[in-house]
């Protein structure tokens, strides 16, 4: 029975990744700062085959994480896979947006899986096996513009994670940076931005899109059973990774129709504004 613990699982995709995990009769460690949306994972867990138990967990704090490793040995005596999950969205121009978002977008989804991963790795060490699932994005690899700092978030958890994949390898211990584009969760619900129109696109791209949270979920146990560095799991996205790979000039040409659209919208709201003013 794999001992697996997830951050974030009280909804989105870290839920569908409980359920995943509880198919295989999986005992799993629902981290979540919202008790009652872990207590309803709990209970979808137990009904879907596996069990389970719920902490509450800040990932942005270190003596919580310390915490929940005394509590992991306790139970378990170790662990088989940390599931770094807990993440959330910003969406604004370099010059736009509030500073402190930075701050609150990088302790979240940077800081908060490098303690994850600084927090279990040496138990991992010690047992000579375990696996880490990092949640980054397609952003992390195709960066579009108006996102920056979400997008520097999640470039960097590739970065640690395919710096881990191969430091850890020699010690029994997998990584897979799992990076998925849009698909159907509730990630867009607590975004922080300054542009209305940012959350219209998202909210409409959001809905659009192919696959849903069970489908990510369903990718990334794949991806760690085959030990993939990096797992990209929409088929749009990897035609997108390959082009800017292979095809670099077909990838600037898109980013820059984007960026004109961008600055478009801008001259004309900026006009909209000086005729309603004058």
């Amino acid at each position: 029975m794999k001992k697996v613990l997830i951050t974030g699982a009280a909804s989105g995709l870290g839920r569908a990744l409980a359920l995943r995990f509880a198919k295989t009769g999986a005992d799993i460690c629902i981290a979540d700062i919202n008790m009652g949306g872990a207590a309803e994972t709990l209970n979808m867990v137990e009904q879907a085959g596996g069990k389970g138990w719920i902490c509450e967990l800040n990932v942005t704090v270190p003596e919580q994480w310390a915490v929940l490793e005394q509590e992991v040995k306790k139970r378990w005596g170790g662990i088989d896979v940390v599931i770094n999950n807990a993440g959330v969205a910003t969406g604004d121009r370099i010059e736009a947006g509030e500073w402190a978002w930075w701050d609150w977008v990088i302790d979240i989804n940077l800081k908060g899986v490098a303690l994850g991963c600084r927090t279990f790795t040496p138990m991992m060490k010690e047992q000579g096996s375990g696996y880490f699932i990092n949640v980054a994005s397609l952003a992390g690899l195709m960066k579009a513009p108006s996102m920056a700092s979400y997008n520097a978030t999640k470039a960097a958890v590739v970065a640690i994670s395919e710096t881990m994949h191969f430091e850890l390898k020699p010690y029994g211990i997998g990584t897979t940076a799992l990076c998925p584009g849009f698909f159907r969760t509730n990630l867009n619900h607590g975004m922080k931005t300054s542009d209305p129109d940012m959350l219209k696109f998202v909210d409409k791209v959001f809905a659009a899109s192919a696959l849903d949270a069970e489908d990510i979920a369903d990718a990334a146990y794949s991806a760690m059973e085959k030990k993939q560095m990096i797992c990209n799991p929409h088929p749009a996205g990897r035609r997108a990774y390959f082009i800017k790979q292979y095809l670099p000039f077909l990838y600037r040409r898109e980013m820059d129709k984007m960026a004109m659209g961008l600055k478009k919208r801008e001259d004309q709201r900026k006009a909209f504004k000086e005729g309603k003013d004058a």
